[in-house]
């Protein structure tokens, strides 16, 4: 039975809905490499969907979705959110603190599926901040947990800094540094390990 990151082992029947799932250092998928993952919905009946959270692209955010590029947050670029459905874009943003998550909104870790079908300027007054996401990761019913339990991914505790971090490229040490035992270990884990 597979086991999440802190040594618990995992439910049969559960959710990690708005938890991050991290990418093995031994994953051999190069669009997962060090990836960390929010997961925005997951169950058994549907499967998981997230948006991978460090992995910056050059294209600004102004340019895939006109009006709502002028909200996002640094570093201002489109993130590439997965390799399924690269041409679609999802929004996550952060709600100013006097704002109230709506009925028909996703809160997941601090921040809220953004509905890109809305005007930007209404929804600008209610955001702190904004990433748009090119594409997501999917997985179909009880893949995800299969790959689990092959140690393909690691589940942790989103931080509600994670999801919009200015600083991606930091995630790494980040989110593993905060880690108890072997799992805070794999931050030094190096990029080659042939060249260690």
């Amino acid at each position: 039975m597979p086991r999440l990151a802190d040594g618990a082992t995992l439910p049969r029947v559960s959710t990690f809905a708005g938890r991050l799932i991290v990418a093995a250092p031994l994953l051999t998928d190069p669009n997962f490499d060090r990836t960390f993952i929010l997961l925005l919905e997951h169950d058994d009946d549907d499967g998981a969907l997230g948006v991978v959270l460090n992995r910056p692209t050059d294209i600004p955010a102004d340019e895939p979705v006109p009006g709502w590029g002028g909200l996002a947050s640094a570093p201002g670029v489109v993130f590439a959110g997965g390799p399924v459905q690269a041409g679609a874009a999802i929004a996550l943003g952060r709600l100013r603190p006097d704002v109230e998550v709506r009925e028909h909104e996703t809160a997941r870790a601090g921040v809220v599926v953004v509905d890109l079908g809305d005007d930007p300027a209404d929804a600008g007054p209610r955001l702190v901040e904004l990433r748009l996401f090119a594409g997501y990761a999917g997985w179909s019913p009880g893949q995800l947990e299969d790959e689990l339990a092959e140690g393909a991914w690691f589940v942790v505790d989103a931080d509600p800094a994670d999801p919009l971090t200015s600083d991606p490229s930091g995630l790494w040490r980040r989110v593993l540094g905060r880690q108890p035992g072997r799992l805070g270990w794999l931050r030094h884990y190096p990029d080659d390990v042939t060249t260690n």
